[in-house]
């Protein structure tokens, strides 16, 4: 497959969630922040002009938004999947790199943000069949 080197990216998208490991997270939630980078082909978009001919961004933080606020997740890990995922299957994307952060994650100590970041790509979710499945 050849190097996409073309990127849209996604920072800092703020929302509320009920993830987490602790039934207090699940009960009460906390703010969740979602760093996407999505690598596809946007050359015929930049010559045209065409908002059908690249990945409507406004859609990808709707989807994003379902999942966060939707749920729950034990792992942020497992919601990290389920937005690669969903972005997969839903867009002309080619790779998908997913970073959730967790900023107010319950950690006795003194920290800025507890984070996970996955990288998954559209030819290695064909190979495995279906997409993330929730339980």
């Amino acid at each position: 497959m050849d190097e996409i080197s073309d990127r849209i990216i996604l920072k800092g998208m703020r929302f509320y969630g009920y993830h987490g490991v602790m039934p207090a997270e699940r009960e009460l939630g906390q703010p969740f922040v979602v760093d996407l980078e999505l690598r596809c082909d946007l050359r015929e978009a930049g010559e045209t002009d065409d908002l059908a001919r690249t990945v409507d961004y406004s859609r990808v933080f709707e989807l994003v938004k379902g999942i966060v606020a939707g749920g729950p997740y034990l792992l942020i890990e497992a919601l990290a999947e389920r937005i690669a995922a969903s972005l997969l299957a839903g867009f002309p994307v080619r790779e998908v790199s997913v970073r959730v952060s967790k900023p107010q994650a319950p950690l006795k100590g003194i920290f800025t943000d507890v984070a996970v970041e996955i990288r998954r790509s559209a030819h290695a979710e064909r190979l495995s069949g279906a997409g993330f499945q929730s339980g």
